[in-house]
């Protein structure tokens, strides 16, 4: 076939090029028509609608168009027209049809029929090529886009923490142990121990939970950080909220306060809902029409109201109030207790109606590294609750007083072995700071208006699960 430059559909769909003798390629989504003329709807994957193929039956071989069917591959050079069907405003009148790969009929499982996400987990190396999960890893990428801007923006720099580590920065030992030490038969010590001079690193390391540590130390160099990749936790929830591994955006600022820490969380995440309903408005709108129908709805539904910014204790109190009124939660709820998935979600979809920021938490349920309150028994963290999510961002000002962190860090029973390098910060040139951690694919769930955060990244790992 003539080689020419091919037009991705986004922009042959703009109809800007009709009259045109054009190239395409993408895959076949659908092929119907009769003994005259063949109808192929065909994606490149580069928006969520289709482009119709018109070809005569006569122009090609039987041969030919008996290898086009679902899956299929195709290069079409034609006339692009406007189109008098319904569905669609331009079509490619097919000149030339190169089929550049085949798919079995017999074997090709994405066929034109009705899919459970919960089969299309099975094969998760196929499921881009669906509408939805295409939309999906569009509004990922475009969400991907509109973290770096917000932080370019507002002279963030993009600092790149360590994923081998340590550090166990959650100090709850869930990380995924990092060796080359044999392990059908290890050096040992005398005392039975594992001989970790003779790993790797010569010490024991783990896959990170978390960019934070490291990147407060950047933020006390060059004032104002965000960190955003994979992060790992050895976590034995197999939920449809947990992941053992994820993406974690983590800014760190200098200088900074809890409540101008809210307040960049607030703005931070109100800035990616606007881009996606401005950048991602015909993939929203498919998956509010197929999975969501209040999907828009709640986007624009945050957007439009401040968060509301109450005390853990003032939650604790609001739940409590609700129980004694006969409202049943599946947790009990008192002061001191974590709250649940449930009680966030009580307070942000029926209290509140709004999303909601906690502050203020029970210094025992928190990381070593959160300031202490006057009170001794509370920390300046906050937590943004979000509908349908529950807890979308945690973050918090940090200890900056060396005596103080220390004392909690021995409280918590993280070895000082381990974060001497963290402790120097608070001796040289301490000053008041403040981050937060979202989990990515946390806000995905929430953009996309999926249930299952499985399906809002590409390959999966959860417990006995590291399919692809």
């Amino acid at each position: 076939m003539l080689q020419m430059k091919r037009t991705k559909i986004i922009d042959v769909l703009k109809g800007e090029l009709v009259g045109q003798t054009i190239c395409v390629k993408g895959w076949v989504r659908t092929r119907r028509g009769n003994k005259a003329v063949s109808f192929i709807a065909l994606n490149d994957g580069s928006t969520i609608h289709n482009l119709q193929i018109v070809a005569d039956n006569e122009r090609f071989s039987s041969e030919l168009m008996s290898t086009i069917s679902t899956g299929a591959s195709l290069c079409v050079v034609g006339q692009l027209v406007s189109s008098q069907g319904a569905g669609q405003s331009v079509e490619i009148q097919a000149e030339r049809i190169e089929v550049l790969g085949t798919a079995d009929p017999e074997s090709y499982p994405l066929q034109k029929k009705g899919h459970s996400l919960e089969f299309l987990r099975e094969i998760a190396h196929l499921r881009p090529r669906t509408n939805t999960f295409g939309a999906i890893y569009r509004i990922r990428h475009q969400m991907s886009i509109a973290i770096h801007t917000y932080f370019h923006e507002r002279g963030f720099v993009y600092f790149h923490a360590p994923i081998i580590t340590g550090s166990d920065c959650e100090g709850a030992g869930q990380m995924f142990q990092v060796t080359t030490l044999p392990l059908e038969k290890p050096p040992l010590c005398e005392d039975g121990g594992l001989d970790y001079a003779q790993d790797f690193f010569a010490r024991p390391t783990a896959l990170t939970v978390s960019g934070q540590l490291e990147g407060e130390m950047a933020a006390m160099a060059l004032g104002a950080i965000y960190t955003f990749g994979p992060t790992f936790r050895a976590e034995n929830s197999n939920t449809p909220r947990h992941l053992a591994e994820f993406w974690m955006i983590e800014p760190e600022v200098a200088f900074i306060e809890i409540e101008e820490n809210m307040d960049l969380a607030e703005d931070f995440i109100k800035h990616c809902v606007q881009w996606a309903l401005d950048y991602c408005a015909d993939d929203i709108k498919f998956l509010s029409e197929h999975f969501d129908k209040e999907l828009i709805d709640r986007l624009n539904f945050v957007l439009e109201k401040p968060f509301k910014r109450l005390t853990y204790t003032e939650c604790i109190e609001i739940l409590e109030a609700a129980v004694a009124k006969g409202r049943k939660f599946e947790f009990p709820i008192y002061w001191g207790a974590d709250m649940s998935s449930e009680h966030e979600r009580y307070l942000v979809e029926e209290h509140f109606c709004t999303p909601v920021i906690v502050t203020d938490y029970p210094k025992e349920i928190k990381s070593f590294y959160m300031k202490l309150n006057e009170d001794g028994k509370t920390v300046r963290g906050m937590d943004v609750l979000f509908p349908k999510i529950g807890e979308i961002i945690g973050g918090s000002e940090r200890e900056s007083d060396y005596d103080k962190l220390r004392q909690r860090a021995e409280e918590m029973g993280v070895p000082d072995k381990d974060i001497w390098w963290y402790m120097d910060s608070r001796r040289y040139g301490t000053a008041p700071h403040a981050g937060f951690g979202l989990g990515f694919e946390r806000l995905l769930l929430f953009v996309t208006g999926m249930t299952n955060i499985r399906d809002v990244i590409p390959f999966p790992r959860t417990p006995r699960n590291a399919e692809f």
